[in-house]
Formats: C-alpha cells, structure tokens, sequence
C-alpha cells in the first residue's frame, strides 16, 4: 500500500546524506605566500585525485579550496560511477564516429577499475561496489531511442543489454542495462585520499579562494587569493567546476548550467541491488545506500537550467510525488539540490585551458558525470604533465572542432543569455515590498531593484542583484533560499555570498532590519 508523506518534516532538512555522515574536513586556511610545483584550484573529486596522482609522480603539490573538501559538487552528487551516461553513444557516434565514442565508453569504463583499485591499494572504506545500472523508459516514444542506444553501445564494445523488464514496481515500456558499474560514498573516499595527500612537501589549504591569476611570458604562474596572497606555481589546474580563470577559452559561452534535485528516503520495501535512470522528461535517478541504521533510497531528478523553470521547492514536491506513487514512503531524513555544467556537445573539456596556455589545465563540463569524468579528467590531466600525452586527450580536448550540434547550441546559448540580459533590465520589481517569513523576491523601491529576504525570525535582508560576474539581474530561488543568475549561473546567498562561480566578487550587502524594509540601509 503506497502512503502519502507529510511534508512539514521534508521542509525542515536541506542537507546532502554525504556530508551530514561524514566528518568536515578541516585543512589550513593559507595564511602566508608559498610556491610549489603544481597548483590545483578545486578540491572535489577532480582536484583531490589529480592531487594523488602528481605526488606519487614525485611533484610537489597544492591543492586550493574555497571552501572545504568535497562539500559542493562531490558533496551533493548521486554518486554513480557509471559509463551509462544517459542518451550519449548514439549521439557521440553520429558528431565524432565509432572510434571516439568507443574511446569514450572506454574511459569512463577504466574510471570505475581506477576507483576501485585505488579504494583497495588505499584500503578506503566508503562502501563501493559492483552493481548493474538500468535506463528505462515509461514511454513508447522512446522505445526507439533506447534501441538506439543499446546498438550504439554494443558497436563500440560495452556489455548492454536491452529488457523489457526492471526490478522495481515500474509498468517500463523498455530498459538498456550496462552490468558491473559502481556506486560508493563520494565523501568517504575523497577524504581518505586527502589524508594521503597533505604531507612531504604537498598541502590542502580550505577556505582560501583564488580570484586571480598571471603568467608573464616564460615565468611562473601567480595565483592570487581574495585576502592578497600569493602562490607561485609552474603548472596551474583549473578544477573548480566552472573555470575560475578564463584566458579568453570563452567558457561562460560553451557551459550550460543545470539544477537538479534529490531526495533521500526511508521506504518499507526492499529495494534491489542496482542503479537506474529514465531516459524522459523529467528526470528520474534511483540508487540506495546502507546506513547504519536502514537503507536510504535517493531519488533524483527534476534538472532545470539554473534560474530557470519556476519554484524549485516544487521540484522537491514532485519527488515526494514519485516517491510516494511508487513506494511506501516512511521517512525523507533529507534532500538537497546541485548544481552541474554541460559542454555544447555533452562531451567534458578536459585538457590545456587554450591551445596556447600550456601550463594551464582544466576540466569541467561534467553533464551530471562527474564520479567517472572526474576521475578521467585526473587521469588525463597527470599524463598530460607527466608524458605530455594521453590517448584520450583529443576527445575531450577544450579546443576541439565544434560539431554542428555545438554550433546550434553555442548559438542558442548567445541568444538566451542576450534575452535573459535584457529581460532582467526592463523588469520591475515588485512595489509590494511586504514580505511573510521565509520569503525572498525582488523588490521596486523608489525606482531601484532589489532583492529581499525575510528570515524564519523575521530579519529582512538586502542585496544588490545585479551580478557581479556580467550583470543580468539576479532571480530567487524559494528551494535554497539563494539568488540565482539566469544568465551564467552565478548564485549567492541570501547575504550576497558566492555559492557557484564564475563570479568572483560577492553582491553588495545593504544589511538587515527587524521586521520590514529599512530605507536607511539603502
């Protein structure tokens, strides 16, 4: 019998399961200027692994985080390690061809060996193990996609299997299976191999946010921090999500940002010992963990480009939706939300920043992948530096041909942002400016927007949305209580902290007032 859950105690917990079990991380801040072999800007899975793989290649090195190991991205993933990366082969072999699709299949396929042998030469605990992944569809307009697809991943040699069938309490018209892939505790892993990492000569420096960087021609690398220290580097890697550093690589025009859900629940039901994903709109991510004390299902789903497509906190109410219609639903101890980045054509930037800049590397552009292209990315970036070479680097190189498909997108990009732009210069705000507890939205005061915030307590709060990064107006999100950028994804708290890049500078706080809108902060 399905049971309908009460939300009020949903409501109250927007925390990742992987961050509340596990202990925070608490690496230096840097507090003087310092100079190493290799900086790496981002300690997510990509930063801490390449991290690994460079001081057991026998360089010095320094890992940068703005705020602490693995608590955005990794922190708040589903934790897949998948090469089942959604509709992607059939799509891969018509842009690049069988050979860079089988290429890439391979890749994330050796990312999940990589993850496993390093948990068992490091003897990490963090709950890994093998496990088959489904991609069903409910739909029989999608029954010909997925035909699709098993066909292409078959061509270029991964193990896919179509049914008609998957063990959940599904009516699914079609499912392509990928069998031995991986799930694990992302945070669990990442730590343990930060402990590895910070000694001899390498560091992890947390709470310490690198704004700057410059390089004179054949000199070092300067990177430079928020409070003006400096750290002095031969080689730079950029692996902080969204590109800190641009060089004129033009990210903010090939990334497109998306917001996606998840929820995590108890359930009466056994739920079976695989992974799965639906291939429709919307999104629908299903995993389980073990916890102490039961399982907790994580439901995912619901992505969104950032700023856009209305409440977010109704995103979360349509997983319940899911949840609820498909099992018995006894608790949701959590949910939280992330932010990923998408390349023009699916396909991660890994590699030189710019042809030009050699000593520069980056990746990003993970498309909700980033367990197994993080990995790659690592692996790619340290052979890159090592050798000078990799056999996958042309795939995901950042400067790679456009194919017509990142054309059309790279076009459509310019035009959304464009209208975004100027939709957000012409809106007013609203000249109500009475606000309920918990409520954010901007606001029209003699002829000036801006946004507020009404804390449970009462506390009204005040920002300049405007975006710091290229200055589109700012929208609420009511699910995290932040201001998103509909333009390049930028997002601040409700105090005009920076929670994503590629801004770099905080909004203007006003400050706060008891009640109402103070007009003397203004």
């Amino acid at each position: 019998m399905i049971k309908t859950y009460d939300l009020s105690g949903f409501k109250s917990t927007l925390n990742s399961y992987w961050i509340d079990s596990t202990t925070t991380s608490q690496y230096p801040k840097l507090e003087d200027n310092i100079e190493i072999d290799i900086a790496i800007v981002g300690g997510g899975i990509t930063g801490v692994t390449c991290g690994m793989l460079l001081k057991t290649a026998g360089f010095n090195v320094g890992i940068f985080e703005k705020n602490t190991l693995a608590s955005l991205a990794t922190g708040n993933t589903t934790a897949k390690i998948t090469s089942q990366h959604h509709l992607i082969y059939d799509k891969l072999i018509s842009s690049f061809g069988f050979d860079a699709a089988a290429k890439y299949g391979m890749a994330n396929e050796e990312s999940i060996n990589f993850i496993e042998d390093t948990i068992k030469k490091y003897n990490i605990d963090c709950d890994f193990k093998r496990l088959p992944s489904y991609m069903y569809t409910l739909e029989d307009s999608y029954l010909e996609t997925l035909e699709k697809e098993h066909k292409a991943a078959l061509s270029i040699g991964l193990k896919s299997k179509l049914v008609d069938s998957i063990p959940l309490p599904l009516s699914v018209k079609a499912a392509v299976s990928f069998e031995n892939q991986g799930e694990f505790h992302p945070r669990k892993y990442i730590l343990s191999l930060a402990k590895n990492l910070h000694s001899h000569g390498s560091y992890i420096f947390e709470n310490t946010h690198i704004m700057d960087l410059n390089q004179e021609e054949g000199k070092k690398i300067t990177l430079t921090t928020d409070d003006g220290k400096n750290i002095i580097a031969s080689k730079v890697i950029i692996a902080s999500q969204f590109p800190f550093y641009d060089g004129f690589g033009l990210y903010f025009t090939k990334l497109v940002a998306k917001r996606s859900y998840v929820i995590a629940c108890n359930i009466k039901e056994e739920f079976p010992n695989a992974m799965f994903i639906n291939a429709e709109d919307p999104g629908r991510s299903l995993r389980s963990i073990n916890t102490e004390e039961k399982p907790l299902i994580l439901i995912g789903g619901e992505g969104h480009k950032t700023a856009h497509g209305g409440s977010t906190l109704g995103r979360y109410n349509n997983l319940v939706d899911f949840a609820t219609n498909t099992f018995t639903v006894e608790s949701i101890p959590y949910h939280w939300s992330t932010q990923d980045y998408k390349s023009l054509d699916s396909v991660p930037y890994i590699g030189h920043l710019t042809s030009s800049s050699k000593d520069i590397y980056v990746a990003t552009g993970f498309n909700e992948w980033g367990m197994s292209t993080g990995t790659l990315a690592a692996q790619i970036i340290k052979d890159l530096i090592v050798d000078g070479k990799n056999i996958y680097e042309d795939i995901f190189s950042p400067s790679r041909s456009f194919s017509l498909e990142s054309t059309k997108n790279f076009i459509s990009l310019g035009g959304h942002v464009a209208k975004d732009l100027l939709k957000g210069k012409i809106n007013e705000g609203d000249h109500d400016i009475f606000l309920e507890e918990d409520e954010g939205k901007v606001v029209s005061i003699e002829g000036e927007r801006y946004g507020a915030y009404k804390d449970a307590d009462g506390v009204m709060h005040m920002v300049d949305i405007t975006c710091t990064h290229l200055g589109c107006e700012l929208k609420w999100n009511d699910g995290e209580k932040s201001w998103d950028c509909p333009c390049h994804a930028s997002r601040f708290t409700y105090k005009g902290e920076i929670i994503n890049g590629p801004a770099l500078r905080p909004l203007h706080y006003y400050g706060e007032s008891k009640n109402n809108i103070d007009p003397n902060i203004l």
